[in-house]
């Protein structure tokens, strides 16, 4: 059971591996996400694989560019609420988010 069904929050899931965001709401999640830009890009293997480094995920462009290219570097999960997005971790983060 999620979160949002625990609270009874109506919520739509996009399972990013399935449907990753388009250009647009990647955009948009950069916009609105309370957190640190930077954040949003995971620094794990694949990162390092990539042969990339935080110089490429500084700007709000850049951080849209890698996450179109390479969208499993997306941080999650990732949750948006009206006009704000952060990212769920830790998960009491979205119990605040989603007014719990």
């Amino acid at each position: 059971m999620s979160i949002a069904e625990e609270l009874g929050v109506v919520a739509d899931i996009v399972l990013y591996q399935k449907t990753p965001p388009n250009e647009v709401a990647f955009s948009w999640i950069v916009d609105h996400l309370e957190d640190p830009i930077t954040m949003l890009v995971r620094r794990d293997a694949v990162f390092t694989k990539l042969g990339l480094t935080d110089d490429d995920v500084a700007t709000s462009d850049q951080i849209v560019d890698v996450l179109m290219k390479y969208p499993k570097l997306m941080q999650r999960p990732v949750v948006v609420s009206g006009e704000v997005a952060i990212i769920g971790r830790p998960k009491d983060r979205i119990r605040e988010l989603l007014g719990a």
